[in-house]
């Protein structure tokens, strides 16, 4: 049975595991390989205790979504980040920041049921509307956000993928997505 629940700062590892594999799966064909293989679930989970980002007072709120106490997925949301900036807060809107899902729970409704709470939530926090961006070559992702009733709103960016070696990054396409809560 799959419950979903607030982070919790012991889940830093889970999450890290997860957002990692999602990253290497989601994105393979997307980004450079290297930069898949190199992710490193370790420094990730130390980033996010960093962050603390399971601290209730923390701007943006984390939900799990855990099997048979396993995390298979996590959504992390709270108010519109202005170029991407967590610094740089928009409170008019809220955003979805992430959405990723143990690449074996694919299709199990997972990350409906993560998406649907990371909604609730938003609109518990009084927010009509609601953003989120997607790489523009992520068909999978977008036919879920589609689907989820989300659709793009015209603005774009580009997200800088780092490369090794000094060298420029990869820059991919951004699209923003947006919809209205209710409820």
């Amino acid at each position: 049975m799959r419950t979903i629940r607030r982070e919790e700062p012991d889940d830093a590892e889970a999450i890290a595991r997860v957002h990692v594999h999602g990253w290497q799966a989601g994105y393979a064909g997307i980004m450079p390989d290297e930069v898949l293989r190199r992710l490193n679930p370790a420094a990730w989970a130390q980033r996010r205790r960093d962050l603390g980002t399971a601290d209730p007072t923390h701007p943006f709120a984390t939900l799990l979504a855990e099997v048979d106490g396993v995390v298979t997925g996590f959504a992390t949301f709270g108010p519109y980040r202005n170029d991407q900036d967590r610094g740089d807060l928009d409170h008019r809107y809220g955003e979805i920041l992430a959405v990723y899902v143990e690449p074996g729970h694919w299709g199990t409704g997972t990350g409906r049921e993560l998406l649907a709470a990371a909604r609730a939530g938003l609109a518990r926090q009084g927010w009509t509307e609601y953003r989120l961006w997607v790489l523009a070559e992520n068909a999978r992702a977008r036919r879920f956000y589609e689907r989820a009733g989300l659709s793009p709103d015209g603005e774009e960016s580009v997200y800088p993928v780092p490369l090794s070696g000094g060298r420029d990054p990869v820059r991919l396409r951004e699209l923003r997505y947006s919809a209205r809560l209710h409820g």
